[in-house]
């Protein structure tokens, strides 16, 4: 394999197309039959080719589906546990440092981010076991920090994958963000931040979904980000019904 030389992490060369207006009514049909699926205990791939097959979509649309969709029974406990803004200044958060980074880097340089039915935006990235820092990681490190700071919590932990390649690069980057603000934050890299952020007790910062699942209450701080201080951020809308 050659080595990952992106300085980007926008818009794959076809999400253009397969993301046009044409194809929106037809990806939110899919994302409601898929969440039908799911919600009567269909497997996520199995039910994924299913409605894929049925609406003759690409990987790159399956993909944007799969990451919208959700059982009724988790989108409603998602929700009923999603705290607002308002409840966090004084508390304890810990954050999912590659989850909502990436999220952030990918909203900055116009790659497609998909809103799902709980709410949550979430990008299409690929990194899996390797990560590579591009142009627009400090400025996603400093959104994320400025929002967290404007929300006033007493602490804050940031969680970081070790079995990721590059994750002790990415935790220094973050250590000297906050160093350098001023900001109180912690930042561990784990064998398994997944399980260290629902044991935590804290409020989790982040969009994966089988975090969520398991956490007690979470902010939604990539969608507040990439809303309040991304302008022009592409985001398609596959949370519910088609807008009248």
């Amino acid at each position: 394999m050659s080595p990952d030389r992106r300085r980007h992490r926008g818009a794959h060369p076809e999400d253009a197309r397969l993301f046009e207006g044409a194809w929106l009514s037809a990806l939110r049909v899919a994302t409601r039959e898929l969440s039908w699926l799911l919600s009567r205990g269909y497997q996520t791939k199995s039910a994924v080719k299913l409605v894929g097959d049925r609406h003759s979509l690409r990987e790159r649309q399956r993909l944007a589906v799969a990451r919208a969709a959700c059982s009724e029974e988790s989108r409603e406990g998602r929700l009923s546990r999603r705290i607002p803004e308002a409840e966090v200044a004084g508390g304890a958060l810990v954050v999912d440092g590659f989850n909502l980074i990436i999220t952030l880097e990918a909203a900055l340089s116009g790659g497609l981010l998909v809103l799902g039915r709980d709410g949550s935006v979430r990008d299409l990235s690929s990194v899996h076991g390797s990560y590579r820092a591009v142009d627009e990681t400090e400025h996603a490190v400093v959104l994320a920090g400025e929002a967290l700071e404007a929300l006033g919590p007493a602490s804050v932990l940031w969680l970081l994958d070790r079995p990721v390649s590059n994750s002790g690069r990415l935790a220094e980057r973050v250590r000297a963000a906050a160093a350098e603000r001023g900001w109180p934050w912690e930042v561990e890299v784990e064998f398994n931040p997944d399980r260290a952020i629902i044991d935590s007790g804290r409020v989790a910062v982040t969009s994966d979904s089988n975090v969520l699942d398991g956490v007690g209450r979470w902010l939604n701080l990539g969608r507040h980000v990439v809303e309040r201080r991304i302008e022009g951020a592409w985001v398609i809308d596959l949370s519910g019904a088609d807008p009248a």
